[in-house]
C-alpha cells in the first residue's frame, strides 16, 4: 500500500543523538533564546538552543556579578529545559569570542545540555575543554569548506576527535555574520554553495572516521520547502533563527517580537559591531545615534568579548542588546536574519513547525510527480 511517509522529513541523526525532524533552532543571545524556547522546540521534535551570551540577565544580581550570575544562570537554563522536554535534544550556543568560553564550555557539558554548538571564531580548543566522562556532542558553526578542514584537522591531529555535526552559516543569516561586509552579495557565499562546499570538504574525513559528518545548513532558511532542498542537496538538517522568534514561547519581550511583526525589507541594515564583525539587525535611532558617535561607552561593565576594546567601539553591543531583549528599543537594537520581512504573526512553536512539515511535504509531493 503506498504510503505518504515517503513525504515526510527524515530525521537529524547526530552521533546517538536523533531529532524527529531535521531542524535546530538557533541559538539567539542574550536572552532570546533560553529554557522557554529550547525546550518547546525539543517537545515539538527540533534541537533547541539555549544561547550561553549574558545569560545572566534572568539573575536578580546580573549587575553585580555578571560573570557568577552567567554561570549559574546558564546551569539553571539547561537544567529547566531538560526538565520541560524530557526526551528532547537541548542543545547550548556559545561564541568563541567570549571571554568565559572556557568554563561556559565546561559548564554546558557538566550540566546535561546534549550538544554544544560553537562560532563566532573557529572553535579549536573545544574538544579539550570538556571534562572527562561527559557524553556530549560538538557542532562548530562554520562559513567555508576550509574552515570546516581547518577545524576537522586540528581537532583529529590534538584531540583524536572530529565534530559530530558541523553548521555552515551563509550571509543571510541573523546577528554576527563571518564574512566581510563585502563578501556578503558575493554569490559564490551564497549558502547552497556553501553547504555543498563544506558537505565535499568533510568527505576525506568521514571516510577516515567511518561515519557520517552531518551538515546543517543555516542562513537565509523560511520555508519547508526551503528545507526540503537543502536535504535534497545532501544536508542532514536546517538551523533555523528568525522564524522562531516570532513564537509565543521565545524568551524576548513581546516589544521585541513585534519588530519582527513589523518590519519591512528596507528596515534592515548591516551594522558594524563591536565584536569586529558585521551583523545584521533592524534600523533603529539607537544605530544612528552610534553611527553619529553619541553611544560610546565610558567603561565596559560587563567584559563579555575578547575582541571589545571599549576605548574604540562605538557602543557597547552587550547593554545594547539587553535593552533590546527587554523592550527598550530606544536605547537599543534588534538582530534579525535577512527574511524579517516575511514575518507577519506570532504562532506557537508547535504550529511553526507543524508549517515547515506540510511545506517540506508539499514540496516532496510536487517534485516526485
Amino acid at each position: 500500500m503506498f504510503s505518504e511517509k515517503i513525504y515526510d522529513p527524515p530525521p537529524l541523526s547526530i552521533g546517538n543523538l536523533v531529532a524527529p525532524l531535521p531542524i535546530i533552532q538557533g541559538g539567539m543571545g542574550i536572552g532570546i533564546s533560553m529554557s522557554g524556547l529550547a525546550s518547546a522546540v525539543a517537545r515539538a521534535g527540533g534541537i533547541g538552543v539555549i544561547a550561553a551570551v549574558m545569560i545572566g540577565i534572568t539573575e536578580l544580581d546580573f549587575h553585580k556579578d555578571q560573570k557568577g550570575s552567567t554561570f549559574r544562570a546558564l546551569e539553571k537554563q539547561i537544567k529547566a529545559a531538560k526538565e520541560a522536554a524530557p526526551g528532547g535534544i537541548i542543545g547550548v550556543n556559545i561564541m568563541v569570542a567570549l571571554q568565559d568560553y572556557d568554563e561556559l564550555a565546561r559548564i554546558a557539558a557538566v550540566s546535561g545540555a546534549d550538544l554544544i554548538i560553537s562560532g563566532a571564531g573557529l572553535p579549536l580548543r573545544l574538544p579539550g575543554l570538556i571534562p572527562d566522562g561527559c557524553d556530549i556532542k560538538l557542532v562548530p558553526i562554520v562559513s567555508s569548506g576550509r574552515a570546516a578542514q581547518i577545524i576537522c584537522r586540528r581537532w583529529n591531529e590534538h584531540f583524536r576527535r572530529l565534530p559530530d555535526a558541523i553548521v555552515v552559516e551563509g550571509p543571510m543569516a541573523g546577528g554576527h555574520l563571518g564574512f566581510k561586509r563585502e563578501e556578503l552579495d558575493d554569490p559564490k557565499n551564497a549558502i547552497e554553495t556553501l553547504t555543498l562546499e563544506v558537505i565535499e570538504a568533510v568527505r576525506p574525513f568521514e571516510v577516515m572516521a567511518g561515519r557520517r559528518i552531518p551538515v546543517i545548513a543555516a542562513g537565509g532558511i523560511y520555508t519547508g520547502e526551503d528545507i526540503y532542498k537543502f536535504i535534497k542537496m545532501g544536508a542532514a538538517g536546517v538551523q533555523m533563527g528568525t522564524r522562531f522568534v516570532a513564537t509565543y514561547e521565545c524568551d524576548a519581550s513581546d516589544r521585541f517580537k513585534q519588530a519582527y511583526i513589523q518590519a519591512k525589507k528596507e528596515d534592515i541594515e548591516i551594522i558594524v559591531s563591536p565584536v569586529g564583525l558585521p551583523g545584521r539587525a533592524l534600523r533603529s535611532p539607537f544605530i544612528e545615534k552610534a553611527k553619529r558617535g553619541e553611544k560610546r561607552p565610558r567603561i565596559c561593565v560587563n567584559k563579555c568579548i575578547k575582541t571589545c576594546n571599549f576605548k574604540e567601539t562605538p557602543y557597547c553591543i552587550s547593554m545594547a542588546l539587553i535593552n533590546a531583549q527587554r523592550g527598550n528599543l530606544d536605547a537599543g537594537f534588534v538582530f534579525c536574519g535577512a527574511n524579517v520581512w516575511r514575518v507577519d504573526k506570532i504562532v506557537s512553536v508547535q504550529e511553526l513547525m507543524d508549517e515547515l512539515v506540510e511545506g517540506y511535504r508539499a514540496a516532496a509531493r510536487l517534485s516526485n510527480r
